[in-house]
């Protein structure tokens, strides 16, 4: 369960807050249903600006304040005093401040010819997100922070190996690009079908990207190859980037390194135990079909622990990056997957 309290800037200025309202979702960064919801009770378009404060955990449920933007002047008959939120801070990404969400639908609309509102879907430290009707089916805003990889030209450069294996970019600029829409649902009811389907497809565009790194930022963590080469890693490859219809999304994380730390990622995040021996199976007869004389499985029983050192250094550069308000999503994440990693290695 989520409650929502809602600090509200107008274009005359700060009008007062409003909540707690509930939605439906319990996720922070969920916005969608919070802006329908201000909406119906205020009469203008809203969009969240960010997190101010809130009394749940794990990034879900609890009474969440967030500071929001209205399109219009509110019915503030439905306001009440409320703390005036702060207009900037240190860290704080573009996408956070007043007229930033209007700002990227502005720049999507150059490329774009909208048939109806743009829709803030999420918003966060991380990224934002807008879907945006089009005549052609909806098209998908994103913006990223500076701490993040170019995922514009990643998706290119693994399009160029594999073209359905991605969505396709249909415009970007610094810190930002639009996407086609993916059909399907996200797999976090991870089948073994669609492991045999994604994996060797993935495992063949990394085979054929192998060799001296084009300018993708290294991982922070070596391990020894294992005959296996260093090559793209998505850097997040876990079900809930795979997309049912075989598309892999969401490459902002992505880096240089060894291939293992994504078949790692994706065992810690698969909760069936019984496909793990699955995914070690896929990933390495995939693996040794083009690199024969490797040894992906002692390459992958050696990555799982540092697997999880490489995400807690990756926690912790968002901690780093982010403003205050916002790190209770990440507050304690490096800890765990240290804790982790131990485990692991013992």
């Amino acid at each position: 369960m989520r409650e929502v309290i809602a600090l509200v800037s107008a274009p005359s200025g700060f009008a007062g807050a409003v909540g707690p309202l509930p939605v439906e979702t319990p996720w922070w960064n969920h916005v969608e249903p919070v802006n329908a919801a201000l909406e119906g009770v205020l009469g203008v378009p809203c969009s969240v600006l960010r997190l101010v404060s809130t009394t749940g955990r794990g990034m879900r449920g609890g009474v969440v304040t967030y500071h929001v933007e209205a399109h219009g002047e509110p019915d503030r008959s439905q306001l009440h005093p409320g703390e005036r939120p702060s207009c900037d801070a240190p860290k704080r990404l573009p996408w956070a401040r007043l007229g930033g969400p209007a700002e990227l639908v502005a720049w999507a609309d150059e490329h774009v010819t909208r048939t109806g509102p743009a829709v803030q879907v999420r918003t966060w430290n991380l990224s934002s997100l807008h879907r945006l009707p089009t005549a052609d089916g909806p098209v998908w805003l994103k913006a990223l922070p500076p701490f993040a990889s170019d995922e514009a030209a990643l998706i290119k450069t693994v399009a160029a190996c594999d073209p359905p294996l991605v969505p396709r970019v249909l415009a970007d600029a610094p810190g930002r690009l639009l996407l086609s829409h993916v059909p399907g649902e996200d797999c976090w009811n991870l089948t073994p079908e669609v492991i045999r389907e994604i994996v060797p497809r993935y495992v063949a565009v990394q085979a054929k990207l192998a060799g001296p790194n084009p300018g993708v930022q290294p991982r922070p963590v070596a391990m020894p190859s294992f005959g296996l080469p260093d090559t793209l890693v998505h850097g997040d490859f876990y079900p809930g980037n795979w997309r049912s219809s075989g598309v892999v999304i969401d490459w902002a994380d992505s880096t240089w390194g060894h291939p293992a730390y994504d078949a790692a990622r994706l065992i810690a995040f698969t909760e069936d135990p019984s496909l793990h021996h699955l995914i070690t199976e896929v990933w390495s007869h995939a693996w040794r079909t083009h690199f024969p004389d490797s040894e992906p499985e002692l390459a992958l029983r050696t990555a799982r622990p540092v697997a999880h050192l490489l995400t807690a250094v990756k926690y912790q550069e968002f901690l780093d990056n982010i403003e205050d308000s916002e790190r209770v999503y990440h507050e304690g994440d490096p800890a765990e997957e240290l804790r982790t990693a131990q485990s692991l290695a013992g």
